[in-house]
């Protein structure tokens, strides 16, 4: 009868325990709706992108489920800021890329990467040397050729302190020129300038750029990927052209510090599904960007590696405001 009364009360305290386990686990992911922050404008390059994968992760069963806000402004840190103090429960994730770096060396903000979990690399989308159609210039050669002959004359569109900024000072470096540059908010702002010939040059990419490209509305200088893209094969790489600059912004998912390893698991798998999904593949090649799934450690490998190489890319062409 001991016995028995003691069985009853151990498989009493399992159960109480085995409930504690679940309501906490529950509670980590207690809203019915989590919430991207993507930080730019609706209807860029990136937030086309990250759409793509929220769709298909619900599609998939994502639960909760993820809805995309975009909080633009301060060339993306605007809404880093506000993912950043966002609470580790879960609910709000991160869209993020390489501005998180240069953002940082340029002094914009304090902080880099490593204040957020990583959960998942998702792609790469090389950049575009765009122009306007008015330049007299048709390719890289020909645009180094301008610049060198009138230094700070040709304007360079980018925001200041991200991966459009960047590309245009790695090329200054690389071809021993100077732009003047001129800072715009996003893609969509940059495109605008760029098509109503406010600027001569800026960095695009083939998702919001291709139509303009192929209708002439917009020149396509070069592209930053090792061989031609089959979208715009009359586009020579940067390569072709003498200057080995590979290059690509490298989009992903991170939480807020602090979330705990079982919410970062849960994430990387729902992004690992929609990552494999054929349509989201397609999607993506079709827009030149290529899907590069990373998983958690595989992804805080990749920002320790990136960021040291771009700090030294950085120092070396004066952009790094650091100690």
């Amino acid at each position: 009868m001991k016995l028995k009364t003691a069985l009853f009360a151990a498989l009493a305290t399992a159960s109480v325990a085995f409930a504690g386990a679940s309501a906490v686990q529950a509670a980590d992911l207690s809203c019915r709706t989590a919430k991207l922050i993507v930080p730019w404008g609706a209807g860029g390059g990136t937030d086309v992108i990250f759409r793509q994968f929220v769709e298909a992760a619900n599609e998939a069963g994502a639960k909760p489920k993820l809805q995309v806000v975009n909080i633009g402004g301060q060339g993306g840190n605007k809404g880093a800021k506000e993912a950043r103090k966002a609470k580790p429960d879960g609910c709000t994730l991160f869209a993020i890329h390489q501005s998180a770096l240069t953002s940082f060396f340029n002094g914009r903000v304090d902080f880099t990467w490593d204040a957020f979990e990583p959960v998942a690399l998702l792609t790469r989308t090389p950049a575009i040397i765009g122009a306007s159609p008015d330049v007299p210039y048709n390719n890289i050669k020909e645009l180094v050729a301008a610049a060198k002959k009138a230094p700070g004359s040709v304007t360079a569109g980018g925001t200041l302190g991200s991966t459009s900024h960047f590309i245009f000072l790695l090329l200054e470096d690389a071809a021993g020129v100077k732009f003047k540059h001129v800072s715009y908010d996003g893609t969509r702002q940059r495109m605008t300038a760029l098509l109503a010939k406010n600027i001569d040059i800026g960095e695009i990419n083939l998702a919001s750029a291709k139509k303009y490209i192929q209708t002439n509305e917009l020149k396509a200088l070069g592209i930053t990927t090792p061989e031609r893209n089959s979208e715009i094969p009359d586009v020579m790489t940067l390569k072709e052209q003498g200057y080995n600059l590979i290059y690509g912004t490298d989009r992903g998912v991170v939480l807020p510090k602090g979330v705990s390893q079982d919410v970062i698991n849960h994430y990387a798998e729902v992004f690992k599904k929609a990552a494999a999904d054929p349509k989201v593949v397609a999607a993506m090649t079709a827009k030149g960007t290529t899907v590069n799934y990373l998983g958690p450690k595989e992804y805080t490998g990749y920002f320790e590696k990136t960021f040291a190489d771009w700090k030294r890319i950085a120092i070396e062409v004066g952009l790094y405001k650091g100690d």
